[in-house]
């Protein structure tokens, strides 16, 4: 695999196909690989906006956006998945669940590398997919042979990787933000308290009567208290990662915003570890991952900093209780829900897969405010 990588990474351009074209996930990876000289999109297709063109479902990729009149004159096609993977290099999968395990079936045959943004191929124990995707998973024995896409724990694994299931954006706001202490062994046991809110794009490109951005414009709620179907991925990705039998309460809140998750986890930590010790241990971490940012002390992240980009904010606080003596940290992250929790996560991955560094094509600076 590795003569493979060395081959893509000099080739000019990579051909990229994606099934799944009308949705947000799509947009982006249309937005941020569209303009790249080194890449190819040759073909999208959709079960949506049929026959319309990129340009006018996705209207970032309008005149003036830079993607070139070939891109914008690109029409979304309902075609057979084989027949959209035609002499690609890549393809990407943006739809839903158990749909994309069923066009996956029939694009393992080809010669032709899979991201997959969707929930199907991320966990390892069919158990978990059943209590938290669907009654049965269309290809099981598949469980397990992709590669989880975050490029802060799996890089190496990730670059010679033939499948890649890209990770859910809760999972990544908060896996992000709590890895450095899996990997430095201070999540044995204990269990993890995390409320996570995150904008009304997460919820995807058709309104419902839970998430129409109209009735979360002004409101705050929680929703799938303790019960949220990315638990079961967080908690494996940190096991990964060097976690042991810790457990996760997990709350999700729909937040009145388009785009970002702000996550915060509390944790009970020994003794003996100052603020500035645990700040090293996450710049130590991630000093090999331009796109992630740790806070200085006093300093909390914030969505509007990174929205619009992959880039991710961490931060970190502690307090010691004198009368009980108990240490308690709160480890807070921010994203962009549809960038580097969902489609530029993505892209990392097939940066990484192609030679490139993870960043790639992905660092411009973000919108202030």
């Amino acid at each position: 695999m590795s003569s493979q990588v060395e081959t893509l990474a000099d080739k000019q351009p990579i051909k990229v196909a994606i099934i799944g074209g009308a949705g947000y996930g799509a947009a982006e990876l249309l937005r941020n690989l569209v303009p790249r000289p080194d890449v190819s999109v040759i073909r999208v297709s959709s079960k949506d906006h049929i026959g319309e063109r990129l340009g006018d479902v996705h209207r970032s990729l309008g005149p003036g956006s830079g993607a070139g009149k070939g891109a914008m004159e690109l029409v979304l096609e309902d075609i057979a998945p084989a027949e959209c993977a035609a002499d690609a290099d890549f393809v990407f999968l943006a739809m839903p669940h158990v749909i994309t395990a069923r066009v996956a079936m029939e694009l393992f045959d080809l010669d032709v590398r899979l991201i997959d943004l969707s929930g199907d191929f991320r966990l390892e124990s069919l158990d978990d997919y059943i209590a938290d995707y669907a009654p049965e998973h269309p290809c099981p024995e598949r469980l397990g042979t992709f590669v989880y896409g975050m490029p802060e724990l799996n890089a190496d694994a990730i670059a010679q990787a033939r499948y890649v299931a890209s990770p859910g954006c809760f999972a990544t706001g908060i896996a992000m933000g709590l890895l450095p202490l899996a990997a430095a062994g201070m999540l044995k046991s204990g269990a993890l308290r995390t409320v996570a809110m995150t904008g009304s794009s997460g919820s995807g490109v058709r309104p419902q009567p839970g998430t129409h951005h109209a009735v979360r414009v002004n409101n705050l709620k929680a929703y799938k208290v303790l019960h949220h179907q990315h638990r079961a991925e967080i908690l494996q990705t940190l096991r990964s990662a060097g976690a042991g039998r810790i457990a996760l309460d997990f709350i999700p809140v729909s937040a009145p915003l388009v785009r970002g998750i702000l996550a915060i986890s509390q944790l009970d930590m020994p003794t003996g570890f100052s603020d500035e010790a645990i700040r090293n241990l996450y710049r130590e971490y991630y000093s090999d991952h331009g796109l992630v940012r740790v806070m200085e002390k006093g300093r909390s992240p914030e969505v509007v900093a990174v929205a619009g980009t992959a880039r991710v904010e961490v931060g970190t606080e502690s307090r010691l209780d004198p009368a009980t003596g108990q240490h308690t940290l709160a480890v807070t992250t921010a994203i962009d829900n549809l960038i580097k929790g969902g489609a530029g996560q993505a892209i990392q991955c097939f940066n990484l897969m192609t030679g490139h560094a993870a960043h790639h094509g992905l660092d411009a600076p973000g919108l202030w405010p």
